[in-house]
Parts: C-alpha cells; sequence; structure tokens
C-alpha cells in the first residue's frame, strides 16, 4: 500500500488531543509536586501548537464535507476577521510581552480552524477514541501531580460524551460516569468544571421526553439561551437585576476546593466575582477608543484591580487575558468579533436542531447554545482543551453526515469511539459513501 501526506495527517491528527490536554493541565501542578512546571517550556509548546495548527490546516484539503461549505461561510468570516486583528496586533505590539501576549492569544482566536475537518464524523471518531484509549489512563497518573480543580480541564470532553449516555453499553456509561463522579467530588468549589459536566445531564432529559418534545419547543429554548446574555447585561446595567451577585438574593453558600494559593479551604461559590471584570473591560474600551474593533490580541484591559502585579513585569496596568470569554473576543477583536461570534454559535445550534434527523443532533444544538450562554460567565478563549472540545461541537453541529444519521447510526458511531470494531465499521462505511 503506497503512503500518502493524506494518510500521514489521518493517522497524526488524532493524536493532538493528548498534547492539547496535557497543556491544558500544566499550569495547575499540585503544591506538594510542582515538577510539572519543568514541562512548560513556551518556545516547545509553541512549536507543538504550531504543527497542530498546520496539521488542521492542511486536513481541510482532505476531510472537509463538502456539503458544509455553504453553511462553513460564518466561520470563514469569523477567521478572517481574527487574522485582520492579528495582523493589526503585530503593529500595535511594542514590548516583549506584548509580542508574546500576540502569539499566545492568536493561537487560541485560530482554533475555529479545525471545525473544517471536524464536519467530518469520522474525523472525530477518531480523536475522541485516541482520547478515550490513552488519555484516561494518562489522567490517572497525572490527577496525581495536578490540582483537584484543574481535573475537569483535562476531562473536558467526558462532558461532551455524556450526551450519548442513552447510545452507550453499560461499561461505557460506567466510565463516563466514574470520570464525572471524580471532577464532582475532587472539588465543588471549581464551579466552571462542576457547571459545564452538570448541565449536560440537564440536556438529557430531553432524550427521554423526545417523543413529547417538539422541534418548535427546542428552538424556543435555544433562542432564550442566544438572548439570555443580552437580557442579563441590560438587567445588570440598568441595576434591575445582577444574575452574578445572585450571593445577595440567595445566601452565602460553601463548598471545598481549591484557593487561589491552591490550599484547601471553604470557598464561597456564590461570590461575585465577575462584575468588576465587566466595569474594567467596558472602562477601558471607552477610555482607549476601541469599542468597535478591539485592542488586537497584542493588548488587554486595562485594570485597576490586576493592573499594578501585570505593571511589574510589562510597564502597563492592562491584564492581557480574563476569566470571561466574551470580554476577551470583546477587548481583542471588538463589537464586531462579537457579532461575528455570536452568528456561529447561532448558526451552528440553528442547524442541529432544525436540519437534523436524530436526538443527539438536537441535544448537541443546546449544549452549543448553552456555551454561547456560558461564555459571558467563563469559557476562556485560550488554547486548552476546553476551548478545542467546544470547536469540535461546533463542527458537529455544520456536519451534514452527523445531522443526517438516524438515532441507531449514532448509537454505532459513538460505540466507535470506545470500541474498535465500530470505529472499523464507521471508516468502512465513509469509504463505502465517498465511493458512491
Amino acid at each position: 500500500m503506497k503512503y500518502t501526506l493524506k494518510h500521514f495527517v489521518a493517522y497524526v491528527l488524532p493524536y493532538g488531543i493528548l498534547f492539547i490536554a496535557i497543556y491544558s493541565i500544566l499550569p495547575y501542578p499540585s503544591s506538594n509536586l510542582p515538577y510539572l512546571t519543568y514541562l512548560h517550556v513556551t518556545v516547545i509548546w509553541w512549536i507543538i501548537i504550531f504543527s497542530f495548527l498546520a496539521l488542521f490546516f492542511l486536513s481541510n484539503k482532505y476531510f472537509l464535507d463538502e456539503r458544509n461549505k455553504k453553511n462553513l461561510l460564518v466561520i470563514n468570516l469569523y477567521l478572517f476577521w481574527m487574522v485582520i486583528c492579528i495582523l493589526r496586533g503585530a503593529f500595535v505590539a511594542e514590548l516583549y510581552w506584548d509580542w508574546k501576549g500576540l502569539v499566545n492569544n492568536s493561537m487560541a482566536l485560530l482554533l475555529p480552524i479545525t471545525v473544517y475537518s471536524t464536519t467530518n464524523k469520522v474525523v472525530v471518531q477518531s480523536i475522541l477514541s485516541k482520547y478515550i484509549k490513552y488519555g484516561l489512563p494518562l489522567f490517572m497518573i497525572l490527577m496525581l501531580l495536578i490540582r483537584t480543580d484543574s481535573f475537569g480541564f483535562f476531562l473536558m470532553p467526558i462532558s461532551f460524551l455524556l450526551l450519548f449516555l442513552p447510545a452507550l453499553s453499560f461499561k461505557q456509561r460506567l466510565i463516563l460516569l466514574f470520570f464525572t463522579a471524580i471532577v464532582f467530588g475532587a472539588d465543588l468549589g471549581a464551579r466552571s468544571n462542576v457547571i459545564k459536566f452538570g448541565f449536560p445531564f440537564f440536556i438529557l432529559l430531553i432524550y427521554y421526553f423526545k417523543e413529547k418534545l417538539s422541534v418548535k419547543f427546542l428552538e424556543g429554548i435555544r433562542i432564550l439561551l442566544i438572548i439570555a446574555p443580552f437580557v442579563f447585561l441590560t438587567l445588570a446595567v440598568t441595576g434591575v437585576f445582577n444574575v452574578f451577585n445572585v450571593g445577595e438574593y440567595l445566601g452565602e453558600f460553601q463548598a471545598t476546593g481549591m484557593d487561589d494559593e491552591g490550599d484547601r479551604n471553604k470557598i464561597n461559590v456564590t461570590a461575585d466575582t465577575r462584575t468588576f471584570l465587566y466595569v474594567e473591560v467596558l472602562q477601558s474600551a471607552i477610555n482607549n477608543d476601541y469599542i468597535f474593533f478591539g485592542r488586537t490580541p497584542a493588548r488587554g484591559n486595562d485594570s485597576d484591580n490586576f493592573g499594578p502585579l501585570a505593571y511589574e513585569f510589562t510597564g502597563r496596568d492592562e491584564r492581557l487575558e480574563n476569566e470571561v470569554g466574551i470580554l476577551n473576543v470583546f477587548t481583542w477583536t471588538g463589537v464586531l468579533g462579537i457579532i461575528l461570534y455570536l452568528l456561529i454559535f447561532y448558526r451552528a445550534s440553528f442547524l442541529a436542531i432544525n436540519r437534523s434527523k436524530n436526538i443527539y443532533a438536537k441535544m448537541l444544538g443546546l449544549f452549543v447554545a448553552f456555551r454561547w450562554l456560558y461564555s459571558w460567565v467563563e469559557d476562556v478563549n485560550n488554547f486548552s482543551l476546553n476551548y478545542f472540545i467546544l470547536w469540535v461541537l461546533i463542527g458537529l453541529c455544520f456536519s451534514h453526515s452527523f445531522r443526517m444519521m438516524n438515532n441507531n447510526e449514532v448509537t454505532i458511531w459513538i460505540r466507535g469511539v470506545f470500541d474498535n470494531r465500530y470505529l472499523n465499521y464507521e471508516k468502512y462505511r465513509e469509504k463505502e459513501d465517498n465511493g458512491k
């Protein structure tokens, strides 16, 4: 058999998820075992990450489902604007820290390039299969070296796979539930991970009531999730209701978890840790006049709270990255970037719910709409497994082949993630479909 570049890309590409998983937890070593930080060599990881992005860029030629090209116009527009912002950043950057920030942020902003190949359901299946086969055993070792509040960062694909629980065998369900229990049990103070792993269980209710729920009803929920951030923002600005300050309405609720120093303490999980970020980011944009087009990925927002610490390194009172994903999109790419970002989530979730033949695609569409809402709370857009999996989800929503499968075909597809017999069968079917 003659091996080609396509064979090489198809073989190597799925293993990239393992490197992303490791990279995602390197900044969170256990206080007793800080040795993991020695692996965080910036230049080496830049080479690995750029190689990963280059492989996906190259793979588009081989694995992009041509039937999706029209729907992917929103991805094209978004990436075009990201490239413009990155080029602008090259003219804005002045200091070493500007250039380093520009490189790091550019890698995250270019992650949507993975969507083209992940419209191919066999590619997604292969990626997830490598993660289950090698990533989960690796986690059982790494969990001894990292903070408990970072467990969910490595296990993020599990939150996505939970949507397919009804299609899995008893053993496969146990695997997913076991690792989900680890995330919940390790650190309830890690609010974001608890929410991301918990929300799929609410969406699963749709599966069990699928005969009674119409597409129109699911579309209504989707629209509510899409517009909810604008409603909450309006209520907060007008002083009517601040969704981040739920402690004022419900009282303080504490759970044991990791604090900022890496020690286990009681943490107030209803504390408002977001309102001041919105105030700083919006005020910075107004003061520096970059509301519509952003400050580029080379710069951050002026910050009274974090600025003094940043000043010691950069000489500026700026914070390059915030915990809230949408604030980063706004700071780096402006209102125009937010509009394009919204269009991606809107179109992907619309197709999954309204143009699909299986219930799993519809549930996936709601999960993507939820992730749009949650980007106003967290979902940091950095180069991490969390952000990569988000774009895999969006790729599947755009995937014509995934959306056109019936429920039984999805069962075969998802079981292929855990069992090579199903995986090989799916690859055989793909060849048959391409040969027609």
